[in-house]
């Protein structure tokens, strides 16, 4: 069995991320030997956020392991602190984006069975992600108004 720490895992920034999605991310579910869940630390320095606000069809979770964050949720936005923890339901109603408005570096846990197939809904951008699950698949966003009729191209 393998085992890591939530609170001392290097956290990768990812240097193409644009500027207000500068976070860095550690895979500690995969570090652990996880294969069921998707566990992922991430680390938000001030001015930065997870990633833009969407929902999924898989629940997940939220947990505030050091400092502040504020959670924009469908109805509004909602500071946690350290120790809080925050589920996201499937479908609308758990969309959310995940912030770092203070002055201080905050780290938070996020996990979920994110299984693959995968879609994700970013309403602010009216943009759909398919994540397919199969390496020789490419990831697929496009707009919701992009729409193409089911027979399109089919002999």
């Amino acid at each position: 069995m393998s085992r890591t720490n939530v609170f001392s895992s290097e956290c990768e920034l990812d240097e193409t991320d644009p500027d207000g999605y500068h976070s860095g991310v550690a895979a500690v579910g995969e570090a652990a030997g996880g294969e069921a869940l998707v566990v992922k630390v991430f680390e938000l320095p001030p001015g930065q956020a997870v990633c833009p606000y969407h929902y999924e069809y898989e629940e997940e979770w939220l947990v505030v392991l050091v400092g502040a964050v504020t959670v924009r949720v469908p109805d509004r936005e909602r500071e946690l602190g350290t120790g809080e923890v925050m589920c996201f339901a499937p479908g609308p109603a758990g969309a959310h984006k995940v912030s770092n408005n203070g002055s201080a570096t905050a780290r938070v846990l996020m996990f979920s069975s994110a299984r693959e197939p995968a879609v994700s809904v970013y309403p602010d951008s009216d943009k759909i992600g398919v994540w397919p699950g199969n390496e020789q698949d490419k990831v697929m966003l496009h707009r919701a108004d992009g729409h193409v009729g089911y027979w399109d191209g089919e002999g």
